[in-house]
């Protein structure tokens, strides 16, 4: 990354105003892009093991809010906090990362996502952290970053987590910080979804869409959906199955019992035209 990367205090006028009012906020801040004192952000987090589910829900959830006017707030990790930036860039709107490492290319964790890093600068987004260049991650430094995370945030949705995952941490810091906690429901026999449910029995709010949580940070904001339909009858009947969740290719053709091939092709142009989306390996879901 050319940018230099900047350091701010917390004296400082440009210092984030939430972040300030937590427990043991960070006395100074390294950063690319640009912090703001006021604006309002909003935290997604969850496993870095996520299902197509899961992947799904964090592109929807981010791109909506995002749409509605809120900063998406992660930790750049692998997983649910990669699709939640990534569907912000998408959108070309604006998020901030919260690093566990130092901001210089060497340290950033993961390297896989270093293109992501650049793309949320392009598109006015911040990265930040507490730790000079230099720092490499550590058992510590990760945790440590979660009240960041949450710290910067109105709130903290957790799309995905196992009974025993970071994304925890960042909810029971938005709990310690008096912020509010949004949870996404999932499978009671889905392992990724106890985290969850742990925290929905605790509390948390339930989420089935965007609307929930700007209901639940009084947020009066319509978001508009545009209706997606084909241009024919096997694009509808490939687009209705979809709306049930992301599937495998190999199921699409089995519950449509049309050819592989014209599936193969039907699958490429709803593609092309931003109907749907590959979540990788072949699972596509749709682009809402």
């Amino acid at each position: 990354m050319a940018e230099e990367i900047k350091k701010i205090g917390i004296e400082d006028k440009n210092y984030p105003r939430l972040l300030k009012k937590i427990k043991n906020p960070p006395k100074v801040l390294y950063f690319l892009g640009e912090i703001k004192e006021r604006e309002d952000c909003f935290a997604i987090v969850g496993t870095r093991r996520c299902s197509a589910y899961g992947k799904q829900v964090a592109l929807e959830m981010a791109g909506d809010l995002a749409e509605a006017g809120l900063t998406i707030v992660s930790g750049l990790a692998p997983g649910i906090d990669t699709f939640a930036h990534r569907a912000v860039v998408e959108k070309k709107k604006r998020t901030i990362a919260v690093l566990g490492t130092g901001l210089d290319e060497k340290s950033i964790y993961p390297k896989s996502n270093l293109k992501l890093a650049k793309k949320i600068l392009e598109n006015g987004g911040c990265l930040i952290s507490e730790y000079p260049p230099g720092t490499r991650g550590t058992k510590f430094t990760f945790p440590q970053r979660n009240r960041i995370v949450s710290g910067l945030s109105l709130g903290v949705l957790v799309v995905e987590a196992k009974e025993k995952s970071g994304a925890l941490i960042t909810a029971e810091y938005a709990l310690e910080q008096k912020r509010p906690v949004f949870a996404i429901p999932g499978s009671i026999y889905s392992l990724n979804s106890r985290g969850c449910h742990r925290l929905i029995k605790k509390g948390a709010k339930l989420v089935e869409k965007a609307k929930d949580i700007l209901e639940g940070l009084g947020i009066e904001k319509k978001i508009k959906k545009e209706k997606i339909e084909g241009r024919s009858e096997e694009e509808n009947l490939i687009l209705e199955i979809l709306k049930e969740g992301a599937l495998e290719v190999e199921k699409i053709i089995e519950k449509t019992k049309l050819p592989p091939a014209k599936v193969a092709s039907i699958i490429s142009i709803l593609e092309i035209e931003g109907k749907i989306k590959n979540l990788g390996g072949n699972i596509y879901a749709i682009n809402r």
